[in-house]
């Protein structure tokens, strides 16, 4: 049987909602100690320049009090990478990041820019943090992943989502293709954005890549159901596709 595919839990809006109005409800640390319960094997939180969501506070919090695997979503920048480097989570994420934006939008450009990430992939891994890089799956990125040294990528899973048809079909198929060259090169292979109960299924049957890191839909779907019972059934859809043949599922 395939191994366990990892599910890492965002919990970025959780603090969204609380930024809405302020104070110190509903709290995030909570949030994450409840997805831990569900079945979480990690946490993953990105403190954005603008601290539209998570503060420095939170990762304070969450650096001390959680018994997981915190991830930390970063921009390529000197004031991430020093509080990376003051909290040592176990794993970093670089990932592009605009200000005008209300999510990540696409993955790093690692080819581009190259030189301006390898000082930070550099002094994150010198530091004993797992380095990953947010990219589109595409082979390029792959290898330029490769070329700057960081041991794991989380392929950007957006335009699959988001697409219908023989679009999918091909966004699906870059996937599948870019886990497949991620292993050939060592690269753990990663994969998150855009992921609900309806698609996660297509992309856990890869078995190239180890981790899904899901957030905004969990979250979203806790309004109606609760976190704990919406992660565990995201973590039973993820365990039986990690389960089945290739051959049983079918990208509509």
């Amino acid at each position: 049987m395939p191994s366990r595919l990892r599910l890492g839990v965002n919990i970025d809006h959780v603090a969204t909602i609380r930024n809405a109005r302020g104070g110190l409800h509903p709290d995030p640390v909570r949030a994450a100690r409840l997805a831990v319960r569900a079945g979480a094997d990690g946490i993953t939180a990105h403190l954005r320049e603008d601290r539209r969501h998570i503060s420095d506070e939170d990762i304070t919090a969450l650096s001390r009090e959680l018994p997981v695997p915190l991830n930390l979503e970063m921009a390529a920048t000197e004031e991430m990478l020093e509080i990376a480097l003051r909290h040592k989570p176990h794993a970093a994420c670089i990932v592009p990041e605009k200000r005008e934006e209300r999510t990540t939008e696409g993955g790093l450009d690692a080819v581009a820019g190259r030189e301006h990430l390898e000082p930070y992939v550099r002094a994150l891994g010198d530091a004993g943090i797992r380095v990953s890089l947010f990219v589109e799956p595409s082979l390029a990125q792959l290898d330029a992943a490769r070329g700057l040294g960081a041991p794991a990528i989380e392929l950007h899973t957006g335009a699959y989502c988001e697409t219908h048809g023989e679009a999918r079909q091909r966004e699906y198929a870059r996937i599948v293709a870019a886990a497949k060259h991620a292993e050939s090169l060592a690269l753990e292979c990663h994969a998150g954005h855009g992921l609900t109960f309806d698609n996660v299924g297509e992309v856990a049957v890869i078995t190239s890549i180890v981790e899904l890191n899901i957030g905004h839909f969990l979250v979203g779907e806790a309004i109606f159901c609760g976190l704990e019972s919406s992660i565990m059934q995201m973590r039973v859809l993820m365990d039986k596709a990690r389960s089945a043949d290739v051959a049983d599922l079918v990208v509509a």
